[in-house]
């Protein structure tokens, strides 16, 4: 059984690393078509590559949801904690991933940070819409009808969030409930192995698997209906700035680990040498 668990959590780990991979590779493709984009201003042959770029992407995380609810049935719980991420990615998961609300984090801070740039290049008298490719080109140039159907798809995606995290919570809270807990109590021998047991566990794990499937069908769905709302240029412009920040969390997760275990050993080794002078 260890050896087959342990088969799966390498296979979920490939899947991951496969998608971490293909995350790499977009991002040179969106820059390409955003330059291209900027340097011929408007163009429909351009805006038609944009927009099948788009559905790649799209597709990409659709696949990705597929083979993490093929592989999840097998053992659900790597994804809730997953070994080949950082510390701080595993404090910042929801549901195996990250929060769809939070794609509309991404939408507002982008649209302020561009704006931001507008006003600073316009100070500067330089003309900022003529330098970054027109009206439609960037987040800042989201319209009010926009930002309506944004809004209101924000308020719709935090009800479906907070109604799963209420299932996730209440599948947790069973874990200290029978036959769990009245096993663990009654047993002689902690942590004996116990078929009761591993039936409840099994079933837990069962639900957990179709509640991260749940998870991932909103994250896609959310994605999609945003990049529907948004120009072919600012959805590329929003991917990106996505993909970037799931790429960088990944990297600065690993550094902050690595001066850690750094701090952990220069510490050990001080503590070491002003025990060996007492001596």
């Amino acid at each position: 059984m260890g050896s087959s668990k342990k088969n799966i959590e390498e296979a979920q780990e490939s899947c991951y690393q496969e998608w971490m991979n293909l995350q790499s590779q977009r991002v040179p493709d969106l820059k390409h078509l955003l330059a291209q984009r900027r340097s011929n201003k408007a163009n429909t042959d351009n805006d038609n590559k944009l927009r099948e770029l788009l559905e790649k992407i799209i597709g990409d995380f659709k696949k990705y949801a597929g083979k993490r609810a093929d592989l999840s049935h097998r053992c659900s719980s790597n994804y809730y904690a997953p070994s080949w991420n950082t510390p701080l990615e595993n404090a910042l998961l929801w549901m195996g991933g990250c929060r769809p609300s939070s794609f509309f984090r991404l939408v507002y801070a982008l649209c302020g940070s561009e704006t931001e740039i507008r006003v600073t290049q316009y100070l500067r008298d330089i003309d900022g819409l003529e330098s970054s490719g027109g009206m439609g080109t960037s987040l800042s140039d989201l319209t009010a009808e926009q930002l309506a159907k944004i809004n209101i798809l924000h308020v719709k995606i935090i009800e479906d969030e907070e109604k799963m995290t209420k299932k996730v919570a209440s599948l947790q809270e069973d874990a200290a409930d029978i036959p769990i807990a009245t096993v663990a109590y009654e047993e002689e021998h902690v942590g004996k192995p116990n078929m009761v047991v591993d039936q409840a566990l099994d079933k837990q794990e069962e639900s957990m698997a179709k509640l991260l499937g749940e998870a991932d069908n909103l994250r896609v769905e959310t994605l999609v209906k945003i990049v529907e709302i948004l120009s072919p240029v600012e959805a590329a412009n929003f991917l990106l700035a996505g993909k970037k920040l799931h790429l960088s969390m990944h990297e600065w997760g690993t550094m902050r680990d690595r001066r850690r275990r750094e701090c952990i050993i220069e510490g050990g080794d001080k503590a070491k040498g002003e025990e060996e002078k007492k001596q």
